[in-house]
């Protein structure tokens, strides 16, 4: 039988020149295809969706979303309510300002507290601009965004750059970044790095460094930077207002892991506020420590007259600290444990050994957090600094969650641990900073105004969020914020019990809320 490749071969001699390197070109460009398609092929797909993807070697996706791609299962809900909300400011024609909620979004499976957390937080976003768009007829617009920077924030880096290239779009015109959660050194190069380099403004959420913030001594140390909690050294002032205990009767516990901003904040606020306890600080690297250091610390107490514990650190430690206080040998004595508002995850943990509190003569574990949803609804709340008619204009629209008003199904929500409250007023402040630079109507302010707007957030023009009310000082802070005091309970319908309301400076602000002059 003749070889068809040899027939192919003379066929293709026999023809005119021209039409033999036609042959040639058809040929090589086959070949390319073909090539190309099994590079395809063989190439693992990246991508997640639409500005999502999973980098290098991650396990996780990271980006920005306009709510189109869910980060978890069980941010489907809420993320789908987004997308539609985006879809219907899109549609509207009119001009928009976009906003970014940016926190890690994909906790590992294992940590069921971190996953709860993040839906809340979300959804607390999604619930601002639902009032901001739906409630109101202010412009402009709010489009927003979700963008995760992966576990530990490994990918802060690559995601702001996606969000510095949306504040420069037409398109997108992003005009504000907000919700950042955790006191960490990557919080920290993550605002630095769009403060400073690329000329974003930021709002903060529940992150309570004391130098995650601009102050005194550097007022430009983040350029538009805004927060809205009140900061380690201002929880442990209105803690120590609330708990009215000498210094001799204090005992500390600290971390003294370098990289953790939290802790080291915390940590000086507390010395401060025990300067003359006669007792020196147990302390305890978290990156290495074991339960037998706490029982040793523990031991400690025992032999001396203290009554109260000055805790600072985070969850886990103080979890690991509560289970070693329920097989103290001094049962006879009970023991109040107090911190910030980190603890408020402890709720969530299932390896939390609630039996500890009943033990012996008993344990209390009492901590100032940012808020709660008792703060304001409950007890005799003061005439200023917040009021039970802003806090229900949050949570009404999280109690009649449904299609009749609008809001949509977005999950199983709770208010108790202060996370949907903290984010909706992150947002609410971001919004807030837009629309009071706005100059014309169906106009989106420019980027670089945003931050001149945090130092007006007060007086007339103060934030009335759900958590209390938002005044900020000429460096972006808040001014005498108000702090709510709770109490950890066994009680398993309700962990988190509020018991007062407390300031840092001793008393609620006056009506007009400005802070004093330096």
């Amino acid at each position: 039988m003749r070889n068809p490749f040899t027939a192919l071969r003379h066929w293709h001699l026999a023809r005119p020149p021209i039409v033999r390197r036609l042959n040639w070109t058809a040929a090589v460009v086959v070949v390319l295809a073909l090539v190309a398609v099994g590079v395809v092929t063989l190439r693992p797909d990246h991508s997640c969706g639409t500005g999502v993807e999973k980098r290098g070697g991650d396990t996780d996706c990271t980006g920005v979303t306009d709510g189109s791609y869910h980060f978890t299962a069980e941010l489907g809900p809420v993320s789908d309510r987004i997308a539609e909300a985006n879809s219907r400011i899109v549609r509207s024609g009119k001009p928009y300002a976009t906003i970014a909620l940016m926190i890690p979004m994909t906790p590992a499976p294992e940590d069921r507290a971190g996953r709860v957390q993040v839906v809340r937080e979300v959804q607390g976003a999604y619930l601002a601009q639902y009032r901001a768009n739906r409630k109101g007829s202010e412009e402009p617009p709010v489009r927003l965004v979700l963008a995760s920077p992966g576990r530990d924030m490994a990918r802060w880096k690559e995601v702001s750059d996606q969000l510095a290239g949306m504040a420069r779009s037409g398109r997108d015109k992003l005009r504000a970044v907000f919700g950042f959660n955790l006191s960490v050194e990557r919080t920290k190069q993550t605002i630095d790095y769009l403060t400073n380099r690329k000329g974003i403004a930021v709002v903060g959420g529940p992150i309570t460094a004391d130098d995650l913030a601009n102050d005194k001594e550097h007022p430009r140390r983040y350029p538009g930077l805004a927060k809205i909690v009140p900061s380690n050294s201002d929880q442990a002032r209105a803690l120590t207002h609330h708990l009215k205990v000498g210094p001799q009767q204090t005992f500390l516990v600290e971390d003294t892991h370098a990289d953790d901003l939290y802790s080291r904040s915390l940590r000086a606020a507390f010395r401060s506020e025990t300067k003359g306890t006669p007792f020196a600080p147990e302390q305890y690297d978290s990156s290495e420590v074991t339960p037998n250091d706490f029982a040793q610390m523990v031991n400690n107490l025992c032999d001396s007259k203290a009554t109260t514990v000055y805790f600072s650190g985070r969850p886990p430690e103080l979890a690991q600290l509560v289970r070693a206080l329920g097989s103290r040998g001094c049962a006879d004595r009970h023991y109040r444990v107090v911190t910030v508002s980190g603890a408020s995850t402890l709720a969530l943990d299932p390896s939390m050994d609630w039996d500890a509190f009943s033990f012996g003569a008993g344990l209390t574990v009492e901590y100032a957090t940012v808020t709660h949803e008792g703060a304001w609804t409950s007890g005799n709340p003061p005439a200023t600094g917040g009021s039970k008619a802003d806090f229900t204009a949050l949570s009404s629209l999280v109690q009649g969650s449904g299609k009749s008003d609008g809001v949509g199904d977005i999950g199983p929500t709770d208010l108790a641990d202060g996370r949907t409250i903290t984010t909706h007023d992150s947002a609410m402040t971001a919004i807030a900073g837009i629309r009071n630079r706005a100059t014309a109507k169906d106009k989106v302010p420019d980027l670089a105004s945003i931050a001149a707007a945090w130092p007006r957030l007060h007086g007339n023009a103060m934030v009335k969020g759900a958590g209390g009310w938002i005044c900020l000082n000429s460096y972006g802070t808040p001014y005498d914020k108000a702090v709510a005091i709770v109490k950890l309970s066994p009680d398993p319908a309700r962990h988190i019990q509020f018991e007062t309301l407390a300031w840092p400076d001793g008393a609620p602000p006056a009506a007009q809320c400005t802070a004093t002059p330096d």
